[in-house]
């Protein structure tokens, strides 16, 4: 539509926006997507905007840095680097490495905390439905000090199923529900936990512009215990595209309890994405 310099491409591609109309483009992309023979590959408009708690189902090449800061409640941060990577047409791994800083007894401590290692595989996918399904599983390893609070002190094997709706109106749900399970129950409880983030994309410029997605999370969990309760917090949050090539990207929002609210802070959170496959950290600028 506006050549390559308005996203960050290159100089020397044209601007096809006065020679083509909207359907005459259409058909040159999807002559050019004619040259993909394997009809396996989840189409990338149903890689839907990172919420900054439920995992979305489509396989990526991302790195985030995520930070939580307790704003009411005891002080406590705690920051994720998290590394994604496709490997084959459906399938992905995640190495996830936590360093947090928690205040027990107006005492700080900080370290590692119980790093994330995990594969998903897209078992479905259909642009004409909107709709995509994943399954992951991930070992959680004790990494972290449990005396200090830092990680639970026991191999947790995490596993879950994420499903993402995307409407013609670029309104979209993503829901995920899995289980934590410990491999020392005496130590740290197994639980449930099930999440939804419901989102609406802006862009200007056909969506070729800086793309604007307010996002709501609804988070719970349950601890496999007798008498446990279940934990509900709401997560308002915006995602914006920061580079023009829209790979460089921030979301930021308050998670907050809505029930059995003591003894659960109140987050601000944030993250920086960067999707490595769409160019360097220098380029798209």
């Amino acid at each position: 539509m506006h050549g390559g310099p308005s996203r960050g491409f290159s100089q020397i591609m044209p601007a096809f926006g006065d020679a083509l109309n909207l359907e005459q483009i259409s058909k040159v992309i999807e002559y050019m997507r004619g040259f993909c023979r394997n009809k396996h590959w989840a189409r990338g408009e149903l890689n839907l905007p990172r919420a900054l708690v439920t995992e979305k189902a489509y396989p990526e090449d991302e790195v985030v840095i995520s930070n939580a800061v307790n704003v009411r409640g005891a002080p406590g941060v705690s920051n994720d680097v998290i590394h994604e990577q496709r490997f084959g047409v459906k399938n992905q791994i995640e190495v996830d490495v936590p360093i947090n800083f928690l205040n027990q007894n107006h005492v700080w401590h900080g370290g590692v905390g119980d790093t994330t290692l995990g594969v998903k595989r897209d078992m479905f996918s259909s642009l004409r439905s909107g709709s995509i399904l994943s399954l992951q599983g991930s070992v959680i390893v004790p990494t972290g000090n449990r005396a200090h609070g830092l990680g639970t002190g026991t191999t947790t094997f995490e596993t879950f199923a994420a499903f993402d709706q995307l409407f013609p109106t670029n309104t979209f749900v993503q829901f995920q529900m899995g289980a934590d399970l410990p491999r020392r129950t005496d130590i740290s409880p197994q639980s449930l936990f099930w999440r939804t983030a419901l989102g609406q994309s802006f862009a200007a410029d056909h969506g070729l512009g800086r793309l604007w997605s307010p996002m709501v999370e609804f988070l719970a969990d349950r601890e496999l215990t007798t008498g446990a309760k279940t934990n509900w917090d709401v997560l308002p949050q915006m995602q914006v595209t920061i580079s023009r090539r829209q790979h460089i990207k921030a979301d930021l929002g308050i998670r907050t309890p809505v029930s059995n609210t003591a003894g659960r802070p109140v987050q601000v959170m944030f993250y920086i994405l960067w999707d490595w496959q769409d160019g360097k950290l220098t380029e798209g600028w």
